[in-house]
This record gives structure tokens, sequence and C-alpha cells, in this order.
């Protein structure tokens, strides 16, 4: 190529790569903030005694999962699940067209997952840019899923794990102590009304960045389920991993 036409070119890269640079990544950190100072606003419909019971819930679990989820450089378990409208979704299929954004929640319910799956919409085209698609698993049932889908228009898959075996293949698994359950139900929240009687069971909110050969690139799985897996953090990986291949 004539030194002449490569300059242009050369130039014409670095726009684009500092256009990507400035460009606004989606916050889950800052829709967070936002929702807090909103609730400091209003009265907790917690009861102290409430409180108490989800504290020792909360300690119970980061007990017993002190280290949740696997780690980067593992080789990702494979799975198939069915998405919310019966269709089967191949782990090891999706993986031939790009890197997964793999996002563990809780279910439709909750507040915070609700908040991350939003944030994660947002930054779909930054992670198309890469080759890479989200989804997301959840103990719920396909029916709650759709209904989800519905409301919210999730682009996505969102993949029922009606026997949990996911959610232990990838370390998050664990079950509600009764008394936490009474006190969400005495609050209006069945956790069984979600996932199907018997199934009072929950991950931990984990969220994997797994590249094309099924390796773990990035994870982040915490028992406090505030805490969330920030978009940014997902695009610098896929950029690396870009960069890698």
């Amino acid at each position: 190529m004539r030194y002449s036409l490569l300059i242009p070119l050369l130039m014409m890269f670095h726009v684009v790569n500092v256009v990507h640079a400035f460009e606004s990544i989606p916050s889950y950190q800052e829709s967070f903030n936002q929702f807090m100072e909103k609730a400091k606003a209003s009265k907790s419909p917690f009861s102290e005694k409430d409180k108490v019971i989800m504290e020792k819930a909360g300690k119970s679990l980061a007990s017993s999962l002190p280290d949740p989820g696997i780690k980067v450089g593992e080789k990702a378990p494979d799975f198939i699940l069915k998405n919310a409208f019966g269709k089967e979704v191949n782990m090891k299929d999706e993986l031939k067209k790009g890197p997964v954004v793999l996002v563990f929640y809780r279910g439709a319910w909750c507040t915070f997952c609700n908040m991350h799956l939003h944030v994660l919409q947002k930054s779909l085209p930054q992670f198309k840019r890469y080759g890479a698609q989200l989804i997301t698993i959840t103990p719920q049932t396909p029916d709650k899923s759709a209904e989800q889908i519905k409301k919210d228009g999730y682009p996505f898959e969102v993949l029922s794990d009606i026997d949990s075996k996911v959610m232990k293949d990838y370390k998050l698994y664990f079950e509600l102590p009764d008394d936490l359950l009474a006190v969400y139900k005495s609050h209006g929240l069945d956790i069984e009304a979600f996932n199907g009687k018997g199934r009072n069971v929950l991950p931990v909110p984990g969220s994997f960045v797994i590249d094309k050969n099924g390796i773990v690139r990035a994870m982040q799985a915490q028992t406090d389920y505030k805490l969330r897996m920030e978009p940014a953090t997902i695009i610098d990986t896929l950029m690396k991993i870009s960069e890698n291949n």
C-alpha cells in the first residue's frame, strides 16, 4: 500500500478508537446509587425483626459460600436449557458464534437483578461490537420469564434452570432458610410462585465473560446480591479477547 494512502487509514482508525474510548458506558453503580437515594427518603417496609433475620441469612450464606462461582481460567461447564418460549439453547453452540456474557440472576421479583439487566440491555450494542451476546439464567419458570420479557422487552436469551443443575455446576446454588422465606412471604413475595412448588432455591448473582474456547476470562459472584459486574468491566474484557484473537 502506498504511504500516502496508509496515513489517512491510520488516522481514521485512531479517530474510531478515540470515539469508542469516550463513548458513554451504562453504569450499574450509578443506577444503584440513584435507587438508594430514593429508598432513603421512604420508610423501610421491613421491621427490626425482619432485618435481623435477613442479616443472619446473609452472614450464613457468606459463610457457606465464601468464594462462589467458577474462576477465571476455568472451562465454563456446558449446558442445554430451555428459554422462555421452550426453545433449547446449547452453550457449546452459542460459543461457536462468539464470546458469551453469561449472567445468573434471582428472578423477575428482584429489584437489583432488574436494575442490572436493564443496564446490560443498554450495553448490548457495545457487546455486539466484539461479536458477543448476552445470555441470562434464572431459577424461575419459563412462563415467569416470558412475562418479564414481554414487560421489559429483553432481546437476549432468558433461560430457566428448572433442576438447578447449571447453578450447581457454576458453584452459585443455595437454598433459602425457612425464616427468611417467611419474611419474604409476609411482604407478598412467594419464591415458589416464581420457581415452582418446592423450589426455594436461588443462585448467588454471578456474571461470567466466556471466550469462544469456553474459557472464563472475567467473573464476579458475591453473596451480597446488591453487587454486580459493571458493563465497563465486561467491555474491557471483550476488547482484550478481541485483541488476542
